[in-house]
């Protein structure tokens, strides 16, 4: 009989034991409840302190793992500048407190509070995150933005008989944060993963594409930037880079091919006639580059380079003529002046277009060193004498 009672005894002191532990947890959510933040976190690291022999039962126990997860969310929460110092990122504990409570809750148990505790972490990650982003710390904005995308996929935050919703703009922003912090692998991942679901159409792209031409990986740049043209043919952004890609290739026919595109979905644009007379300038196909640079003038007549550029054709056609009229033999004076006078046709035409350049930026000494020789050749002293002063003045 006195064995009995002794059996019984132990089991009662080892019941007694693991309620002392699971007690620290009920009590640790109390001091919680009451405000007693500091109380609870030290209460609470007791009941999951692998060295003590008395953790065993509350260790593994979810609802430690929930009340730890509350204790830490409450911190993050805090008003009181000394309790928020008293851990490092409390918001990614809590959350990791959360992952163990439902990995440990076989039975699902605490489903209910969970879900709840877990919409309202969701909303302090993404408060968290904007306010890393504007302090411009963009590896922490992307691990919130991660988290956040983690929840969203949990079972236990799914609706039944639902698929699981996805967050393209949280998924965009996190490859946002991703590239702002030069992790281009990342970055390329969120933002392929928003382009699947059509966010920011073509922009996305473009985006992608950004970051294979930030890794210096042109093949992919490109091949990313005609799938997303083959899905947004209107997109101007992928239009542009592209042809801007295949201009610093030197892929010129691309290019024109592009631009020809380009022209097609927005015909007033000078920009793109000023693109296509420079490809065609770049492979002497002088005639179509005048053509395309007087587009580009005739749809915005103050267009700088449009306008210095063609000034600059005609006054190199000159120069060309004037080593053709140098050619001519000394005993044929006749044909020297007629292969001259081809040369001053040349020349002339070539000045309003470099005194426009010149009305457009006056400081530009390029455009005024050309009007300079224009005006020596053509015996006009006057303007020569005027264009002088304005390069010394400049000087």
């Amino acid at each position: 009989m006195r064995k009995i009672i002794l059996l019984f005894a132990i089991f009662s002191f080892l019941g007694v034991s693991a309620f002392a532990q699971k007690g620290k947890v009920v009590s640790a959510r109390s001091l919680k409840d009451a405000g007693k933040l500091e109380k609870a976190l030290e209460t609470i690291n007791i009941a999951i302190d692998k060295n003590n022999e008395k953790s065993k039962k509350s260790i593994d126990w979810p609802t430690t793992w929930q009340v730890r997860g509350d204790i830490y969310h409450a911190i993050y929460s805090s008003k009181d500048a000394n309790i928020k110092k008293l851990v490092e990122n409390p918001l990614q504990i809590a959350y990791d407190s959360y992952k163990k409570a439902m990995e440990l809750d076989e039975k699902n148990k605490l489903k209910n509070t969970m879900k709840i505790s877990l919409t309202m972490l969701n909303t302090d990650f993404i408060n968290q995150a904007v306010v890393y982003f504007n302090k411009e710390k963009y590896n922490e904005a992307l691990s919130c933005f991660k988290n956040i995308l983690e929840i969203g996929q949990l079972p236990i935050m799914q609706e039944k008989d639902k698929p699981a919703s996805i967050d393209t703009t949280i998924i965009f922003n996190a490859g946002l944060a991703a590239y702002n912090a030069e992790n281009y692998d990342e970055a390329i991942k969120y933002y392929g993963d928003a382009a699947k679901y059509g966010y920011n159409k073509g922009k996305t792209y473009e985006l992608i594409a950004q970051c294979y031409l930030n890794k210096k990986d042109t093949l992919k740049t490109i091949d990313v930037l005609q799938k997303g043209f083959e899905k947004y043919p209107e997109s101007s952004p992928i239009l542009v880079t592209m042809i801007n890609l295949y201009i610093t290739t030197n892929k010129v026919d691309n290019a024109i091919k592009y631009l020809d595109i380009a022209i097609k979905q927005d015909p007033k644009n000078a920009t793109f006639y000023f693109a296509r007379g420079s490809l065609y300038d770049k492979i002497k196909k002088t005639d179509l580059a005048i053509e395309a640079y007087s587009k580009a003038i005739e749809l915005n007549p103050k267009y700088f380079d449009a306008n210095y550029n063609l000034g600059a054709i005609y006054y190199n056609k000159g120069v060309a003529q004037v080593d053709v009229a140098n050619a001519i033999p000394t005993n044929d004076p006749k044909k020297y002046d007629i292969e001259k006078d081809k040369a001053d046709e040349q020349f002339r035409k070539s000045i309003p277009f470099m005194e426009k350049a010149s009305e457009i930026n006056p400081k530009d000494t390029y455009s005024l060193e050309s009007l300079k020789t224009l005006y020596y050749r053509l015996k006009m002293m006057e303007k020569f004498d005027e264009v002088n002063k304005k390069i010394e003045d400049l000087k």
